[in-house]
């Protein structure tokens, strides 16, 4: 957990590092992804039995903690995704109501199945699926923003949402959104770090990794497929955190 990426070496405090029983690609699914499902469920949502929670992007990077983490919490589990892989991949750690958007719209599923709403949301799309979630909340509902994938290839970075309208509906409900930047809780992130390592030791945390094996070039190998690696995360192909791997000349060295 240190400054720069995309990088076979680097040189960091030993603080700054968290000690892992062996070189498996799962263990980097944990100090960011994982870590900020777990401080920002803790300390925006208001967990507690039976509350019901929306996540988007439910089997991407962070996703996948969002819902295994709210599941654990006793939590009713609604997880958006693109695809009946993906779908199955969210039934097998928990999730209560997959919705596969290709195929059911999120927005009717919510109104009919859901019709009092939802009472928090873990949100990463941004756009129209920021918009649908504001709509989803229950009175009292909490929306947590971690991110905006749909905005990241844009010009400016953001994908439009319709805020001219999001004050009143927030008074309507008595509803909250708040943002959430791992870099603003670090107090909180080692401590988060030895919940989750722990968790993952007792077979209690699954950490899902997608290494490229059903792109169409292959695995991603070496820092040259850094680039296919991101273009694959925009198509939403990845299940789970993508994972680069390190060339065998660098791994041999370590």
């Amino acid at each position: 957990m240190a400054p720069g990426s995309f990088a076979e070496y680097t040189v960091l405090p030993a603080s700054a590092a968290a000690p892992v029983a062996s070189l498996q690609p799962q263990y980097v699914t944990l100090p960011v992804s994982a870590t900020t499902a777990y401080i920002s469920l803790k300390e925006l949502g208001g967990l507690s039995e039976g509350t019901k929670v929306l996540v988007t992007a439910a089997a991407g990077g962070t996703g996948q903690f969002a819902v295994q983490l709210a599941k654990k919490a006793g939590c009713h589990v609604i997880g958006t995704c693109s695809s009946d892989e993906k779908s199955a991949f969210l039934k097998s750690i928990g999730c209560d109501r997959p919705i596969n958007y290709t195929t059911e719209p999120v927005s009717t599923v919510l109104k009919q199945e859901y019709p009092k709403g939802v009472d928090v949301v873990y949100e990463s799309v941004g756009g129209a699926m920021f918009d649908l979630a504001v709509d989803a909340l229950a009175i009292k509902g909490r929306l947590i923003v971690i991110g905006f994938v749909s905005g990241y290839q844009t010009p400016t970075g953001l994908s439009p949402v319709k805020a001219g309208t999001l004050p009143a509906k927030l008074l309507k409900k008595s509803a909250s959104v708040r943002g959430f930047f791992l870099n603003h809780s670090l107090s909180k992130y080692q401590a988060a770090m030895d919940h989750l390592l722990k968790m993952y030791a007792g077979g209690d945390l699954v950490c899902k990794v997608d290494l490229g094996d059903r792109s169409a070039e292959g695995r991603f190998i070496g820092l040259e497929s850094v680039f296919r690696a991101v273009d694959y995360m925009y198509m939403g192909k990845n299940t789970g955190k993508i994972v680069v791997e390190l060339s065998r000349s660098v791994s041999s060295k370590l």
